[in-house]
Parts: C-alpha cells; structure tokens; sequence
C-alpha cells in the first residue's frame, strides 16, 4: 500500500488491542507462508504469534501508523512491536512458557517481543523503525543487552540488525504441529 504521510509511533493502548489482534492475524497469514506450512500457521496464531497484552499494560508495546489517504483524521495500523522487562521470550497471552517475573537490567537482556508488519506495508523499513525504537527504550531503562525469539521470516532482518542466533527451539502446539523460533542476542551500543 503506498502512503504519503509520515508514519508515527505511539505507545498502543487497551482500546487497540482489537485492532493489533487483526494486524497480526494479517501479518502471520500474508507474511509468514513461506516459511511455515497453513496448519504451523493455524496453530501458532494466538499462542506463540501473537499480541502479550502485558507489553501494552506495562508501557512498552508501540504501534507504527500512517494517515488513511481515504478518510481524513483517521490512522491506518501499519505494524507494531515492543520489549519486555519480563522474562518471557515470546508469545501471546495463551502462549508456551509465560514467565512474568522482572528481569534485572544489569544482568539480563531485554526481550524484543511480537514484531509484526501488515503485509501491505511490508519490505518499507517499518520492523526496522519499530526495533529502533523498541531497542532506544530497553537501554533508556538499563538495559544493555537484547535477547528475542524470532520467527524464521524474522531472522534475515535481525541479522542486518546485529542479532546472532543461539539456538533454534521447536515448539509444539496444540494441534500436533510445532514451529520454528529462533533465539538471538545482541548487545547494545556503549
């Protein structure tokens, strides 16, 4: 989709989180199809991809959106992502491995957490422009290292980015299929 407006960042709120469910759903589908089969798909949509309402609650979920060139005053979702002072890796609300202890900024790494773009803004920087800022806040509080749970559509863009990959879990879902997630580090810039 080409926009001609700037796209602004915000802190999402409650009141988008019908809307994110929708992008990411969007996202998923569109966007995640080469790398894994409709039923890795189906079964990872609301569990392992998805939206962690508790980034919104703990402030640092952000959303990506463009003025509607249709309709004057409204903002189209583009994409959103955000971090974590949690010790989950990734995954929705109903995901695997919930762990929502605080993390400790001088000894643990911030978790860069569900990254998504609509694929009809895709491949135009907008993962690139939500991780720098996603990375910004983590090190604005103490953070010096980042640690995420990538999709393998994901993994080419966090490369560019300085991610390394530790290790690649498969993760079982509820339908008898699992999925590929990939972890990767990296540390922040002194």
């Amino acid at each position: 989709m080409e926009h001609n407006g700037t796209c602004a960042l915000r802190l999402a709120h409650e009141g988008d989180i019908p809307a994110l469910h929708d992008l990411i759903e969007a996202s998923v589908r569109g966007l995640q199809a080469g790398d894994y089969t409709p039923a890795q798909i189906e079964g990872a949509l609301g569990t392992v991809l998805g939206l962690d309402s508790q980034l919104i609650r703990d402030r640092t979920y952000f959303v990506a959106e463009f003025p509607d060139p249709g309709t004057p005053g409204q903002m189209l979702l583009a994409g959103c992502g955000g971090w974590s002072k949690r010790h989950t890796l990734f995954g929705a609300d109903r995901g695997p491995g919930r762990a929502p202890e605080l993390l400790d900024p001088a000894t643990d790494a911030a978790k860069v957490r569900a990254i998504f773009v609509h694929p009809a803004f895709a491949r135009q920087g907008l993962g690139s422009l939500i991780l720098a800022r996603v990375e910004a806040e983590a090190v604005a509080a103490g953070f010096r290292r980042f640690e995420m749970g990538s999709t393998l559509t994901g993994v080419p863009l966090y490369r560019l980015r300085g991610y390394v990959e530790t290790e690649r879990l498969a993760v079982p879902l509820a339908n008898g299929e699992a999925v590929s997630v990939v972890r990767m580090t990296k540390s922040a810039r002194a």
